[in-house]
């Protein structure tokens, strides 16, 4: 079983208690600091729109039309709050620990892309890639049966179905660390193939 990762590759192959793990560190963005700059800056604006509007309708006739925009307002301001919390929120990086029968897999927590929109994602997705949950996982072989390599218009993507849930692994890494990533576990698991469109990656490969 190959544990070397691809030549230059950032993963590397920790030792915790016996098992191997692999990390996965999270991708660095040059924007993630000018990004939270400016969500100060603009938090800034928006606390000044907010007293000013709340102002006039302490002091006045109510006014729907000032209601609904304070509404949007104070949506749009929690987002942003939001979005500051996990651009200035330290990175953790994805583990999978490798154990005889189960994957112990901690997704860890990637810093903000700025620039990840993908027009091919659903909403549901993008909203996923924005704001995602740290996931702390126990898998057995009868789950790992649904790892999968797909293809798709932006790259590869390494996966596996928890219920009606489809978890990606290694979003961070390039496409030949998911490949290796893939090859590894399916040897090590004895999972029958990994597909990936009309390609496969065959365990005895």
């Amino acid at each position: 079983m190959d544990l070397n990762p691809p030549e230059g590759s950032k993963i590397s192959i920790a030792n915790d208690w016996g098992n191997p793990t692999v990390v996965v560190p999270p991708t660095s963005s040059f924007m993630r600091y000018p990004g939270g700059l400016f969500l100060l800056f603009w938090l800034g604006f928006w606390a000044f729109g907010f007293k000013s509007t709340v102002e006039k309708l302490w002091s006045g006739p109510i006014q729907l039309f000032l209601v609904f925009w304070l509404c949007g307002w104070t949506l749009g301001g929690i987002f942003a709050l939001m979005m500051l919390y996990r651009t200035f929120r330290p990175s953790v990086p994805e583990r999978l620990e490798l154990k005889r029968n189960t994957i112990a897999y901690d997704s860890g927590v990637a810093p903000p892309q700025f620039n990840n929109y993908q027009r091919n994602r659903s909403p549901k997705d993008q909203w996923r890639s924005a704001f995602p949950k740290r996931l702390r996982l126990e898998l057995d072989r009868s789950q790992l049966q649904s790892l999968r390599l797909r293809e798709t218009d932006t790259g590869n993507r390494l996966t596996f179905d928890i219920g009606s849930d489809r978890i990606e692994i290694a979003p961070t890494a390039s496409e030949v660390e998911r490949e290796w990533l893939a090859r590894l576990l399916a040897r090590r698991y004895s999972l029958p193939q990994i597909l990936d469109g009309t390609n496969s990656v065959q365990t005895g490969a």
